[in-house]
């Protein structure tokens, strides 16, 4: 049954084209939604998920398979390779150009993920921050393998203590990242933080929510998943990718669970029960992670995700809130 949190300010009849945010966390069936959504709507996909953007990492990221691409073609996965980067900023500006070529073609923009910076940013507009800088970054990553994290974390506390209250003591990526801010422009990445926000959507979002309506139901799917995934390759995935590229676990697409811990394992670090183990718990706290990003969110509607007929209602959901042109048009093509 869907739920309804925060209900639109006005009832004015739309003045953009829409756009529908399908949003969830880890294993809440998104992708099954989306392939119902794009048979019965003029929709097309675009993946809105921090991991599936790196080429060969198709298995440890729950990648769609070529017959689901076939079915419903994704836009925004296999787009980098697994030694680049790519930042919520470059997400916000490929997205926002997919979104007008895909309003231009007479579909809607259908936004399919779990990844909710990215959301948030092209929701809510990017703080102006600087662009990394590596020789900044490997200075303060030796500083950090003299004195260690904690040390830098002191350090942080010093320059921007707002940004050091919250953040943990052993948050390297976070603490790294303040710490290159304040180097940069001489600044706290607090202060910087709170300059308005420049935002750019012209559409109207509707934001709806894949939540499970039993936690446990959840962490079953997941554990299932990540069992998967290993009778699927997800050590020989890795295995290759570490042949093939120069990486290490300082990397984005290294950082993305169920790598690290297939890396520990790869290292003889960890035995396989452990990889199991900890891989499950992982994707446990970040599907923890989505569903605070998300219950913080506005205007959304809920739907239960363990639900057998989730894509009927959500379907049932937009026969209501889309122009029913948007239905016309697919029935006539």
């Amino acid at each position: 049954m869907a739920t309804r949190r925060s209900k639109p300010k006005s009832s004015k009849p739309q003045q953009y084209p829409p756009a529908i945010l399908l949003m969830g966390p880890t294993a809440s069936g998104k992708t099954g939604v989306a392939v119902e959504l794009v048979r019965e709507l003029p929709c097309e996909i675009i993946s809105v998920d921090s991991a599936q953007v790196y080429r060969r990492m198709d298995i440890g990221t729950a990648k769609p398979d070529a017959a689901t691409l076939k079915a419903a073609p994704h836009h925004l996965i296999d787009v980098i390779e697994p030694d680049e980067n790519f930042s919520a900023a470059r997400f916000r500006d490929d997205a926002q150009a997919l979104m007008r070529e895909i309003t231009e073609r007479g579909n809607i923009p259908l936004l399919v993920g779990g990844t909710m910076l990215y959301f948030k940013t092209l929701l809510e507009g990017l703080s102006e921050l600087p662009e990394a800088d590596p020789a900044i970054r490997m200075v303060i990553d030796t500083m950090a393998d003299e004195a260690g994290w904690p040390a830098l974390h002191q350090e942080l506390k010093r320059v921007d203590p707002e940004t050091a209250a919250r953040l943990e003591p052993t948050d390297s990526q976070r603490i790294q990242r303040a710490l290159e801010v304040f180097y940069i422009t001489n600044r706290p990445m607090s202060d910087l933080l709170k300059k308005p926000k420049y935002v750019y959507f012209p559409y109207t979002p509707i934001k709806i929510a894949l939540l499970p309506g039993d936690r446990a139901g959840l962490h079953d799917r997941i554990a299932a998943r990540f069992e998967a995934m290993l009778e699927l390759g997800l050590i020989g995935e890795l295995r290759k990718l570490r042949e093939d590229y120069s990486l290490d676990l300082s990397m984005p697409s290294m950082r993305c669970v169920g790598y690290r811990q297939a890396w520990d394992y790869l290292d003889d670090k960890i035995t396989l029960a452990q990889l199991r183990e900890q891989g499950i718990a992982a994707t446990r706290q970040l599907a923890k992670r989505q569903l605070t990003w998300l219950r913080a969110m506005k205007e959304v509607i809920e739907f239960d995700c363990l639900a057998e007929d989730l894509s009927e209602q959500v379907l049932a959901h937009l026969r209501q809130h889309l122009p029913k042109t948007e239905f016309e048009r697919k029935l006539n093509r």
